[in-house]
Parts: structure tokens; sequence; C-alpha cells
């Protein structure tokens, strides 16, 4: 007979679980006798997913920044499984490119979804997780502790969602609701091979001095998360070395305001020749998205 772990018979709500940090978060939670609800875009990668795991699992075909699926959403999760104890606000998007050449749409997008839809997830599922006093945990990013050229969408949005769950931990901590923020570095995702087609910003990236200009296997980072999850950790870091950052943050906008613009004057000749393939959401979950977009459109 094996063990129980801390988090059996947990509920755990996950958003943009179709693939990635999501997807991979939620079959190693199954695999500690967690209840999984998956939310996102992608129904049969939805589906997909939920057939794999090991518990009881339930998905639904939602939008993080429409409040009202939302709303629809937490109420039929508490009908399907009676509670819910975990949320994780993993849902996002981005974009590359230089600010005043990109795609304003585009932009506001990335900011919409991983901000907004951030907000939406916890305004929707908060009144359960104080009944269970739960834990929400906001997933961002190194993207949250240092700015970065050619990453403005994605850096603003990120840091956003870092402060604004640092606001919801003072204003629910005392009703037993534990809040936490997880960071990660560039990880295995459709999200970042995406970005990598372009080659200015593949090589803008490996530029970054070590260890912020590698690649890190996906595996280990949602460990990391999972072991966080079940600690109601605070601040969760998917690579190791990101910890130490948080006490060097004061001083890198200044640094990436120096290096950024001649890293900028260097490259520029190229981002004028590659202008026309950027501008767009990046990776699989980015196309997703444009997709809903589209067919609520016409």
């Amino acid at each position: 007979m094996s063990a129980r772990t801390p988090l059996e018979g947990r509920v755990a709500v996950v958003t943009g679980a179709a693939r990635g940090v999501g997807e991979l978060l939620a079959r190693k939670l199954a695999a500690r006798g967690v209840k999984i609800a998956l939310v996102g875009l992608e129904p049969d990668e939805l589906r997909r997913v939920s057939d794999r795991l090991t518990t009881e699992s339930m998905y639904w075909h939602a939008d993080v920044t429409d409040s009202e699926a939302m709303e629809r959403v937490a109420a039929e999760v508490r009908e399907r499984f009676g509670r819910t104890d975990i949320v994780v606000a993993n849902a996002g998007v981005a974009t590359g490119g230089p600010f005043p050449d990109s795609d304003a749409r585009s932009w506001n997008r990335v900011v919409e979804v991983n901000l907004l839809g951030s907000a939406a997830t916890a305004r929707a599922f908060v009144p359960a997780l104080l009944d269970s006093r739960g834990y929400l945990l906001q997933i961002a990013s190194l993207a949250a502790i240092t700015p970065a050229p050619m990453m403005s969408a994605y850096c603003a949005s990120k840091a956003g969602v870092e402060a604004y769950a640092h606001c919801l931990r003072g204003e629910l901590g005392h009703k037993g609701v534990k809040v936490g923020v997880a960071y990660l570095s560039w990880t295995d995702t459709d999200m970042v091979r995406g970005a990598d087609e372009d080659d200015v910003m593949r090589e803008m990236r490996q530029r970054l001095p070590w260890p912020a200009n590698r690649t890190y296997p996906l595996g280990p980072a949602v460990d990391r998360i999972v072991d966080g999850i079940e600690r109601r950790s605070a601040h969760v870091y998917g690579q190791w070395w990101l910890r130490g950052m948080q006490a060097v943050r004061g001083y890198l906008p200044g640094i990436v305001g120096t290096v950024g613009q001649r890293e900028m004057r260097r490259i520029e000749p190229r981002l004028a020749e590659s202008q026309g393939l950027r501008g767009g959401l990046v990776g699989a979950g980015g196309a997703a998205d444009e997709k809903t977009r589209a067919e609520h459109a016409g």
C-alpha cells in the first residue's frame, strides 16, 4: 500500500493546462493524488491531458480573460469536486520585438492574458479558496525580476502579476489563504521554442550572461513548483539560481539599460530586415489564442 502524500485528495485548478508547464504540472500533481481541473483554450489537448491523468479529473474550455466564463468554471468545479484547494494561474502568452514596431493588438493581448486573466482567475476562485483555506500560486517569470529589451509586453505583464500576487497575499493571509509566486527562467516549452524561431530573439537570449543564457529542462522546474505547492510557499523558484536574483534586482534596470543600448545598436540593421517576420504571439499556445480570438471575431 503506497504512503499518502500531503496533497492526496486535494483539488487543484490549473489554467493554461493544455501544454507546457500546465500539462506537466497537472500530471505531477495527479501523481501525488491530487484531483485536477484543467482549464484552457484547446479542448482536444485538454481532453488528451485529462485522459492521461492517474486521478479524477475534468477539463473546461475557457478563456481566462472572460470573467463570466471563469465564474462559470469555478461554480462547475465546485459542483464536480465539492471544493477547490489549489489554484495555479499559469495561462500565459508572449510576443517579442522592439516596442515601437510591435503590433498593438498582440502587445495588449499579452498583458490581457497574463495579468488580467490571472486576476479574473483569482476573482472567480478566491471564494472557494476562502472556504478551504487554500493556496493560490501565480506563475510569474525571471521577466518579473529584470527587464529585457524586445520583451516589453511580457516583462510588463509578469511584473504586474508579481506585484498583484504580493498584494493578494497581504489581503488573504489572515483568512487562511496562502498566495505564492513562482519564477521560471527560460524553460523548454512551446512558448520558448516559438520565441527561438526568431533568429534575432534567439541570439539576444544566447548573449545574456550565464546562467540566464540557457534553456532549462521542464521536468525539474515543475518538480520545484510541485514542492512549493506542497509547502504553500510564498516564493517558488523553478531554477535554483533565481532566488539569488532577488538580492540584486534593484541594480538590474540600470545594467540592462546600459548593455541593452549596445546590443540594440548592434542588431538594428537585422531587425529592419526581419521586421515582417515577428509581431504575433509566439508558440503553439499563442496560435491557439489567436485562433480563438479570430473565431469570436467572426
